[in-house]
């Protein structure tokens, strides 16, 4: 399939097609059937660098940016396989690298980029709060030189599979703040110490094959130097995450665009129904044609975030309608391939169908179809609050 040029990563792009065709997709149907996680491919990816890619030179990483990190995740989804294994670490590097200490940087980066820590995952969203993240309930009280968490977390996604997780909670309560947003504070967690010492985790099984949690925090203890950044300004740091994060699972979506469309058109040039191909018919050209018009449009709006991003300029609008375009082509082409393939787009052995549920998620979250439709009516259009 012909695309775009958007930009000259081709190096980058042929060394990670080349280790994910190590990783075909019988290797990926497998791992889904068993519920299981992608440890040898999310090794390979690690001792190839590329889970380092956002980590500075000079603690070991590739010392690349938001753009490279993002064509790193949507190579490997259009590959066939599900960077939701394992792009927590890319995210989450950036808060680190951006709001840790220098003491922090030293102790941590080099391991995460040789792979002996994986910090795979993000505590922010609760039960009662969800989206609404400035009415968290869980607290961080400081005791001499430890925090005292109380609390509980769900959809907290890789933790089985992380040694370290970056952690929202309260500092200060919501009434004797100025604004809502302050209070906040954000903490690096040890997970294997922590479920020791006050820590309990719940799987939460789900349709797609993604490690999620509930997570409840009792009386735990943690060490003041582990506080990331000024007690208060969690909320801020935390946004530097997001806005990576939604251009990230962008790129993911893009990805996973590119996957069905290639596959949809490859079918529907070989399945013949009435002695013609199917792709011969409009009917079926045309929403494929579609939905490669919406992912090469998303796929520029991705890389307007990404250069933002990199630049240190405020993204937050990009990356918002970034991930919102990209979220929307790719279940569209899904849609489309799963349509055409027929009863063939169910059956797992053509992997349209675990595509097709991964994908599926992205409408959800990191944030909702409609979480972003607000912001861009409040925040870039002026219209009234509406919440």
């Amino acid at each position: 399939m012909q695309t775009i040029d958007h930009g000259s990563h081709g190096d980058i792009r042929e060394a990670v097609r080349a280790l994910c065709a190590d990783f075909p997709a019988e290797y990926h149907r497998k791992v889904d059937e068993a519920r299981g996680y992608p440890e040898k491919f999310v090794d390979a990816l690690t001792k190839a660098g590329w889970m380092a890619a956002l980590i500075p030179e000079e603690y070991g990483g590739s010392g690349l940016g938001l753009t490279e990190a993002s064509v790193i995740m949507e190579e490997i989804n259009r590959s066939g396989g599900n960077s939701g294994a394992c792009h927590g670490q890319m995210y989450n590097m950036n808060t680190l690298v951006r709001h840790g200490s220098q003491a922090q940087r030293e102790k941590y980066l080099p391991r995460i980029a040789t792979g002996e820590l994986r910090l795979q995952s993000m505590g922010v969203t609760e039960p009662t709060a969800g989206t609404d993240t400035t009415r968290i309930k869980t607290t961080a009280i400081r005791k001499g030189d430890r925090y005292v968490i109380n609390g509980q977390k769900v959809w907290i996604s890789r933790v089985q599979h992380s040694d370290l997780m970056i952690l929202l909670a309260r500092t200060t309560p919501l009434d004797q703040v100025a604004k809502k947003s302050e209070g906040m504070s954000i903490f690096l967690v040890d997970l294997h110490e922590a479920q020791k010492k006050g820590l309990s985790v719940r799987p939460i099984l789900n349709m797609v094959n993604h490690e999620t949690n509930e997570l409840f925090f009792d009386d735990l203890e943690i060490p003041v130097e582990n506080l990331i950044g000024e007690e208060g300004k969690g909320f801020k740091y935390i946004m530097t995450g997001l806005n990576a994060e939604r251009a990230l699972i962008a790129a993911e979506c893009i990805g996973d665009g590119y996957w069905f469309i290639d596959k949809v058109t490859a079918y529907t040039k070989e399945r013949q129904v009435f002695g013609r191909p199917i792709g011969q018919n409009q009917g079926v050209q045309f929403p494929i044609a579609e939905s490669f018009i919406e992912v090469e449009a998303a796929n520029l709006m991705r890389y307007e975030a990404c250069r933002l991003y990199d630049a240190g300029e405020p993204c937050g609008a990009q990356a918002n309608m970034a991930k919102y375009l990209a979220a929307k082509a790719s279940w569209e082409a899904a849609n489309a391939c799963i349509q055409f393939h027929g009863g063939f787009g169910f059956a797992a052995e053509y992997d349209v169908e675990r595509k097709f549920r991964e994908t599926r998620l992205y409408q959800v979250a990191p944030i909702s179809t409609n979480l972003i439709l607000s912001y861009v009516a409040e925040h870039i259009l002026g219209l009234p609050r509406s919440f």
